[in-house]
């Protein structure tokens, strides 16, 4: 094994090894064996095709929009339009994260489309706002609308939008990016079937308000989607935890693996969309396998946990910590004085 696996401290035992440097672990042999965000090859082609339809369908939308005066339809072709946007971030993304690391960014570039997926949520927030603006308006004084007109070009919609859902469907959903155009789209179809109810009643009723409601069902979809692409980037962009995964509870059953006695400087992070990293400090009992353990606590962070970016290191316990109790208070003490978050330790305790 390698310099480059260890980190020797005064007790010759620390362990830091990420093991997607090295091959021999698990089956997987380094980066090559692992597969995230997107397959560049086929999901072009599929985001393609999608985007195809989209545009095609936006531009006609548009001008029947504005002929017809419908709000409804307008509102329907700008949340088409982020849906077109998403899709091309999608694409460049995957272009830039297929690039690899080099230089100062040693994650390459696989956080571009966290960048788009970002981007593509506040563009649809800042629509909402203005489409709500104008349907309150045309509420309060409504033009006279062209429901026969409407109602047509909705129900083209929903073909297109259910075309456009299939072909991203066959795409890697597992990319945040990708999983937002999907869902954009999926919104865009409800909007669509709201916005041929409302063409429907406006031309057997008459009654021109229908369509600014419809409008106001897009922007709350529009809200809720848009809202949702922030919150997750902005997790990623903070370095939170994965939202299924509770840090503490991954500390307290790292340290009930014996011999372990003591976990802390725990971080758990997302490089990118289904990219979990995760690295720590372990301390182990005086006759533990600094290596063992460290090799069975990264099968079982890639079992339970399903993450495979691992930095651990493994230590044993200092006399001091044994016979003080409280990490810092010896000076003599190696080990970190103020650790990052909770110390997970055997038995009932803070987190």
């Amino acid at each position: 094994m390698s310099g480059h696996d260890h980190a020797h401290d005064d007790h010759g035992h620390a362990a830091v090894r990420d093991h997607d440097d090295h091959g021999g672990h698990g089956g997987h042999g380094g980066h090559g064996g692992h597969s995230h965000g997107v397959s560049a090859d086929a999901d072009r082609r599929w985001l393609a095709i999608a985007l195809g339809l989209i545009g095609a369908f936006m531009a006609v939308e548009v001008v029947i929009g504005i002929v017809a005066q419908s709000l409804a339809l307008i509102s329907d072709a700008a949340h088409m339009l982020t849906d077109a946007v998403s899709i091309v971030l999608a694409l460049i993304a995957m272009r830039l994260a297929a690039r690899p690391a080099r230089g100062g960014f040693t994650y390459g570039l696989k956080r571009a489309e966290i960048l788009s997926a970002q981007a593509n949520g506040l563009t649809l927030l800042l629509l909402a706002v203005w489409l709500a603006y104008e349907a309150v308006r045309r509420l309060v004084d409504p033009p006279p609308v062209a429901g026969g007109l409407v109602l047509v070009t909705a129900l083209a919609g929903i073909v297109v939008n259910v075309a456009a859902a299939w072909c991203i469907s066959r795409a890697n959903r597992s990319s945040l990016a990708v999983e937002g155009a999907y869902q954009h789209i999926l919104n865009d179809l409800f909007a669509f079937i709201g916005t041929a109810v409302a063409g429907l009643i406006v031309l057997t009723t008459g009654f021109v308000q229908a369509d600014a409601i419809a409008t106001l069902v897009v922007v709350v979809l529009m809200v809720k989607a848009g809202y949702g692409l922030v919150r997750e980037s902005g997790r990623i962009f903070l370095e939170a935890a994965p939202a299924h995964m509770d840090p503490d509870a991954v500390g307290d059953r790292l340290v009930g693996h014996p011999p372990v006695t003591e976990v802390h400087d725990l971080h758990i992070w997302t490089i990118t969309s289904g990219q979990a990293a995760l690295s720590a400090h372990v301390l182990v009992e005086p006759a533990g396998d600094c290596h063992a353990v460290r090799r069975d606590l990264e099968r079982l962070l890639e079992k339970e946990y399903g993450v495979t970016h691992t930095t651990l290191q493994v230590d044993h316990v200092p006399d001091a910590l044994l016979t003080v109790g409280r990490r810092g208070q010896d000076p003599a003490d190696p080990h970190c004085a103020d650790a990052h978050g909770p110390v997970h330790r055997q038995g009932p305790h803070d987190h």
